[in-house]
């Protein structure tokens, strides 16, 4: 019985499924989905490709030379939504409360239906109905919360199911490797391998205190996810649609590269919003006010990204073409819309390694000191007091 009853769904290699449903050609081969040159970024692969040591964010080029006879294809993105729609969809109806985390994966709160149905026993009955009407492969784990659920999901794959017992966190999670706790990456795991832990059991058993001064306030959330402890809830889903920003010159302006500078801030800092909270924009607006009130707008359609620099050159762009009366300007303003929910920060289909490396660094900081702190310098605006 489960006081508190959560269950972490994920789409097994999902954007590998969804191509073999399109091409049952690649089922059992090894399949890369990521850039179309050897710029970028290992978006996905399958578990054919795994063998041969290649992961997703990896170098296209190192992929290919670890596994040169896979199949290399672009991505796309747009398939790939609207299988996830369909999934979203099944679990709509059948689910009391879901979140959707990301692009393929899900958490639902059963709390209280073990009282009427068994708890594992609908989760089965609910990846049944996923594979039943979708074809793809998806694989989930039950606990008491979501840190605990999505560890088990990462065991159970692939394409499988398992129960951790209320009370039996810690005897699941103490043998397991410390990679294994969502949120500690590399450069994490290579400190704590320094301090001599690898498995999570031993990270459980260091005080609290210690991994403070190691790890500043990551350390105690280190030894709650060492311990199994996690109260976050289940948040209800809701789509966001769009989100927008708009500046009003204390003064009407023809200045240009201001207003080129100020556009590329303002993609910058919406697409930063964009990636804190895993969504991409598949369409960009910019809106010109002139000085008469008379407003106009251009619009363009885009493969999915939270790529500021893409994005700011692409909003640069259409206020080229918007802005055609060569009349003082009063208001500009710029909406990213059509957005997606994903774990794919950037557009790894086109993104090199090294700006997606770049843009994840500018974010650590940017979160940890403010998104105002650190901008690139071109797109600093030259005359900020001209604007509120």
């Amino acid at each position: 019985m489960f006081n508190r009853a959560i269950i972490h769904m994920d789409l097994d290699s999902f954007f590998v499924s969804v191509e073999r449903l399109k091409n049952s050609a690649f089922m059992e081969k090894p399949l890369i989905i990521g850039g179309g040159s050897n710029r970028g970024v290992v978006a996905s692969c399958s578990y054919e490709a795994r063998k041969f040591g290649v992961h997703s964010a990896m170098p296209i080029k190192m992929a290919r030379y670890l596994c040169p006879d896979a199949i290399f294809i672009r991505g796309d993105m747009e398939s790939y939504t609207n299988y996830s729609t369909v999934v979203s969809q099944i679990i709509r109806e059948e689910a009391p409360l879901y979140e959707k985390a990301s692009i393929d994966e899900f958490y639902l709160d059963l709390s209280g239906l073990d009282r009427y149905f068994g708890c594992y026993l609908w989760g089965k009955q609910l990846r049944d109905k996923v594979i039943r009407e979708t074809g793809l492969p998806i694989s989930f784990g039950l606990a008491v919360n979501k840190l605990v659920s999505k560890v088990g999901t990462g065991e159970a794959k692939p394409n499988g199911s398992i129960q951790i017992e209320s009370g039996g966190e810690k005897s699941f999670l103490n043998p397991l490797p410390i990679k294994k706790l969502p949120g500690i990456g590399d450069k994490t795991a290579t400190r704590l391998s320094f301090m001599g832990v690898r498995k999570i059991e031993t990270l459980s058993q260091i005080p609290p205190a210690l991994l403070r001064s190691e790890f500043g306030k990551n350390g105690q959330k280190l030894w709650e996810k060492a311990n199994g402890i996690d109260h976050s809830p289940v948040e209800p889903y809701s789509e966001k649609k769009s989100i927008s920003s708009e500046r009003t010159f204390e003064r009407d302006t023809l200045d240009i590269t201001h207003i080129h500078s100020l556009l590329s801030s303002m993609a910058g800092d919406l697409a930063y919003d964009l990636r804190q909270s895993g969504k991409m924009t598949s369409c960009l607006t910019v809106k010109i006010r002139y000085a008469d009130f008379n407003t106009f707008t251009r619009q363009k359609k885009i493969s999915l990204t939270a790529s500021d620099k893409r994005l700011a050159s692409i909003a640069r762009e259409l206020f080229d073409q918007l802005y055609t009366r060569r009349q003082l300007i009063r208001l500009i303003g710029l909406r990213f819309s059509g957005l997606v929910q994903g774990n794919q920060q950037l557009s790894l289909f086109e993104d090199h390694p090294k700006e997606i490396a770049l843009l994840q660094k500018m974010d650590e900081i940017r979160t940890k000191f403010g998104r105002k702190l650190l901008q690139r310098a071109s797109w600093m605006p030259t005359q900020m007091n001209q604007y509120e």
